[in-house]
């Protein structure tokens, strides 16, 4: 008779690869289900995207029929505006939803740009700032699992600058595992002709002043401590300019170097794509039902984690019919809509180096003036034009239709490249439960499961930020003498165009997805707990950014990851539960679970299993 798994984890990318491997160090057997496939090399998926030509971001990488991963290039815009969609997800408007997401081994975590900064204070309470949710739990609760994620990922940042520059409650004390990235030419560049400036935002009369930041990044530089054990692991960033969608040099995070570090009671199977999770009458889960190599099966654990995406976790839940009490499981989509200005500078500025972005402008993320638009942060992109108006070899083609040849070509490619710049402004997009993820049992994919529907749209507030990043955009490029390109022309090119006050402007997608199992402090209005369990199931989590009520204006991997870790904690104590009563203090306050936990135990110090020397069998059963 073979054994039930402790846990089962549903996805490999982030999330579900953190949670694995805190359970698996304390013992527990632990099976991940993995819907996509192994992953190759960095280095052969370099080369595969060389290959390509420099395709989608997810073109690289391998794809199943049975787990279809949706990409950019599934959306077109119309000539008349609107926009048509293919592939995976139904898009039912009114704007699309513009991101894509990778279902493979390590999941978006492979593709990722590395970008790993902290959410500021006032992002996890924007319903106190007039929009959106607040969350249930504090920064203060958070912020000793970023120092926990920031040292799983080997960030890259100067904590004296995220203190001064961002507002960040930093303890004195602390230094992050890396020096910051060095800021590129073109950052420079750009200090030397902003820093200490001031610029108005329209929303309101204070002006604010610049100062260019280097962004915290999941990326190999110098350790702060030399020598320390472990650290770095990787090459250190060679500039490859590839980050999105690999690191040829393994200098970048991704899950993988996680799941190299799991223990042997963890097993991965991958090609195994979850269908429904299980429940009996009283409630509890009791497992979950896959579908791999043209089989049904079911496999058993005391608890199950869902971590696969925000989408397709929300979609999990659907078909389980399951948490749904709230009415919020798949509402609150968000993205960080990000609207791109780009130019030429007045001198060469060396784009097409280094990471996509290094540094930025934060003086727009946080403050009064939330209270009337959307927030917003500035990346300072160093490849150039690639992603508003296409790679280099769009301009090459443009002046070959020109006529031009030989040595003119090649100075008018020189000139035009070396000068090119662009800035990012990653809009905050609050919870807003008429942005959702529904399922249309007449929509199916290869495997028969209903596809995920999404209807999605901007509101007004996120609108009225767009229109003060693009103001900022106007006095940024007066400051730097820069002629400004951007065009947002309906076509092809932009099928996110919209208008706003009779101006035009158009957002790309930040692959940044949340709020589809959102977190609360009611079983009444969220689907999960401060802990990411689920209110209605005290044995199902959904972690990852589909738990999250709000996005701010970071990239939210980091904040993802940390939040793993403390549910990583609390599903140990779970577990512990199950296995072996144990009493807790009625004074203890909840925390990070150590290897003290056992002090607070009456009696000896129990073993969370007998350490087998391999996870057991599964308990498989052919579907009928």
């Amino acid at each position: 008779m073979s054994a039930r798994w402790d846990a089962i984890v549903v996805g490999a990318g982030f999330a579900g690869s953190l949670v694995a491997q805190r359970l698996g160090a304390q013992g527990w057997r632990v099976l991940v289900l993995e819907a996509g496939r192994p992953a190759d090399s960095a280095a052969a998926t370099a080369t595969a995207y060389r290959a390509t030509a420099g395709g989608t971001p997810t073109s690289p990488y391998p794809h199943s029929a049975d787990a279809p991963s949706p990409d950019v290039g599934d959306l077109t815009g119309l000539p008349d505006g609107g926009f048509t969609a293919t592939g995976y997800l139904v898009q039912r408007g009114p704007l699309p939803y513009a991101s894509g997401y990778l279902r493979a081994n390590g999941g978006t975590g492979l593709l990722w740009t590395g970008l790993a900064p902290r959410m500021h204070p006032e992002d996890l309470r924007t319903a106190d700032l007039g929009h959106g949710r607040n969350w249930p739990i504090t920064y203060r609760d958070l912020e000793p699992y970023y120092r926990r994620a920031e040292r799983e990922l080997g960030v890259a940042a100067d904590a004296d600058q995220q203190r001064e520059a961002v507002g960040l409650p930093i303890p004195d004390d602390y230094a992050f595992p890396m020096r910051a990235i060095a800021p590129s030419y073109l950052d420079r560049r750009l200090a030397d002709a902003l820093d200490g400036r001031t610029v108005r935002d329209p929303a309101v009369a204070d002006p604010a002043t610049l100062t260019v930041t280097a962004t915290p990044h999941a990326r190999n530089g110098l350790p702060t401590e030399p020598g320390r054990p472990g650290r770095p692991l990787g090459s250190p960033c060679a500039g490859s300019a590839s980050c999105v969608p690999v690191c040829p040099t393994d200098a970048k995070y991704t899950p993988l170097r996680t799941q190299a570090r799991w223990a042997p009671t963890v097993r991965l199977r991958t090609e195994a794509v979850v269908s429904r999770v299980l429940a009996d009458g009283t409630g509890r889960v009791t497992g979950v039902e896959y579908l791999s190599g043209g089989a049904a099966h079911r496999v058993e654990a005391e608890l199950v984690v869902l971590a696969a995406h925000a989408i397709e976790s929300a979609k999990l839940l659907l078909l389980s019919g399951l948490a749904n009490r709230s009415d919020q499981v798949g509402r609150n989509l968000m993205d960080h809509p990000v609207l791109l200005t780009w130019g030429l500078m007045p001198r060469p500025v060396g784009p097409y180096r280094g990471p996509g972005s290094t540094s930025g402008l934060e003086a727009f993320r946080f403050g009064a003036p939330r209270l009337l638009r959307a927030p917003f942060r500035i990346e300072i992109g160093n490849w150039g034009w690639s992603w508003a108006a296409g790679p280099p070899q769009t301009e090459v083609t443009a002046l070959l239709g020109a006529g031009l040849r030989g040595k003119e070509l090649r100075d008018r490619l020189g000139d035009r490249l070396g000068r090119q710049f662009s800035l990012q402004f990653e809009l905050e997009q609050p919870a807003d439960p008429a942005n959702r993820v529904t399922l249309d049992p007449s929509l199916r994919d290869g495997l028969g499961l209903p596809r995920p529907v999404l209807d999605y749209d901007l509101s007004a507030y996120v609108r009225r930020g767009m229109a003060s990043a693009r103001a900022v955009s106007d006095q940024l490029f007066a400051l730097l003498g820069a002629e400004d390109h951007t065009r947002y022309e309906a076509g092809p090119q932009w099928p996110g165009r919209l208008e706003f006050e009779g101006r035009p402007y158009a957002y790309r997608g930040a692959g940044h997805a949340g709020g589809t199992h959102v977190m609360g402090d009611s079983p009444v209005n969220s689907v999960v707990d401060q802990w990411q369990r689920c209110w209605d199931h005290p044995n199902l989590y959904a972690v990852g950014c589909g738990s999250m009520p709000s996005l701010g204006t970071s990239n939210p991997s980091l904040t993802m990851a940390a939040l793993a870790l403390r549910s990583a904690d609390r599903i140990h104590r779970d577990l512990l539960a199950l296995r072996r009563p144990v009493t807790l203090p009625a004074t203890r306050p909840p925390g990070p679970v150590s290897a003290s936990v056992s002090a607070s135990v009456s009696g000896p110090a129990p073993s969370p299993l007998p350490a087998p020397s391999t996870p057991p069998a599964e308990t498989i059963r052919e579907s009928s």
